[in-house]
């Protein structure tokens, strides 16, 4: 596994140099493009890495894992649903066209921003920072990592130009959909994306999720079993953004993606994969990232399709 694992790094490495970060948040431009890492952890425990794998990125958009997880353990399936549909969107993971069309102003699903602003204003709490550090505390347990922080800076420079994000929340506040303060719900979702994790961390939470919200490492059950068919559902047909057909049928890996570089998978009752190159594609996914998942999922054949 050791062997295959670096060869995927080999070969994904190829494509270093093509795609570009982040520049729309001025402190995720700053990533060195070069990076790359991939991390693989079965569901015994076992971690196999190469590349870059100590270096620390923000989650972006793989903490609507985390938020969709405790939004499920406060109002329900039905609580959450209610605000957020099921369906795959065919837009870009932060269009505000298709949200406009609809009435009410009800989100696709919980992976794209306005869906996932709609979950965020389900995590329960008197305050921003008790629903933060909910959430926080939720994403340290399944990443095994009890000092987990997250990153001011990114936080400071997504709350500077989150401009469409605002957008979003208006639209859906006026819609009905969420209700209470938008500044809050963003304070908390804006800080839930900076979470700073590395690639063995998401490798691990793939990993739980693989096993079916049982820690590899502990036997304990971190997710409750129902919760996972939801998870790993949408992250299938949704965690890829506007990529995510095509992502099934290359990849075939239920995957959440970031825009700080890291993609997070979850192969069911085998493994997880955990991949970092900070340069995206156009659709908003890590490049070296997609093709290093494409060499692991034809070798080990690890597609569920």
């Amino acid at each position: 596994m050791q062997q295959i694992v670096s060869d995927a790094h080999s070969y994904a490495a190829r494509w270093i140099g093509a795609g570009k970060t982040a520049d729309y948040i001025p402190q995720l431009a700053k990533a060195d493009a070069g990076l790359l890492s991939v991390c693989v952890t079965d569901v015994e425990g076992n971690s196999f890495f190469a590349g870059d794998s100590a270096v620390r990125f923000t989650m972006q958009s793989i903490c609507k894992v985390v938020l969709l997880i405790t939004a499920l353990q406060d109002v329900g399936f039905e609580g959450v649903f209610q605000k957020v549909g099921m369906e795959p969107t065919g837009d870009p993971f932060n269009s505000i066209v298709r949200l406009e069309n609809v009435s009410p102003h009800r989100p696709h699903n919980p992976m794209i921003n306005a869906g996932a602003i709609a979950v965020t204003s389900c995590v329960k709490g008197n305050s921003a920072d008790v629903r933060f550090r909910r959430l926080l505390d939720t994403t340290r347990l399944l990443v095994g990592n009890p000092l987990l922080e997250y990153s001011e800076e990114v936080y400071r420079s997504e709350l500077e130009t989150g401009d469409r994000n605002r957008a979003l929340a208006y639209m859906m506040r006026q819609g009905g959909i969420i209700t209470g303060s938008v500044s809050q719900h963003l304070e908390v979702y804006f800080k839930a994306c900076s979470i700073l994790v590395s690639c063995r961390e998401i490798s691990y939470l793939g990993a739980v999720l693989a096993n079916n919200g049982v820690s590899p490492r502990t036997g304990e059950a971190l997710i409750p079993p129902g919760y996972i068919k939801i998870i790993r559902a949408l992250m299938c047909t949704c965690g890829m953004y506007d990529f995510s057909g095509e992502f099934a049928l290359r990849v075939g890996i239920p995957s959440k993606s970031g825009v700080g570089g890291g993609i997070m998978g979850a192969v069911p009752n085998r493994m997880g994969v955990g991949v970092y190159s900070p340069a995206l594609d156009v659709h908003g996914n890590s490049l070296c990232g997609v093709k290093a998942m494409e060499y692991l999922s034809r070798v080990l054949e690890l597609s569920i399709f």
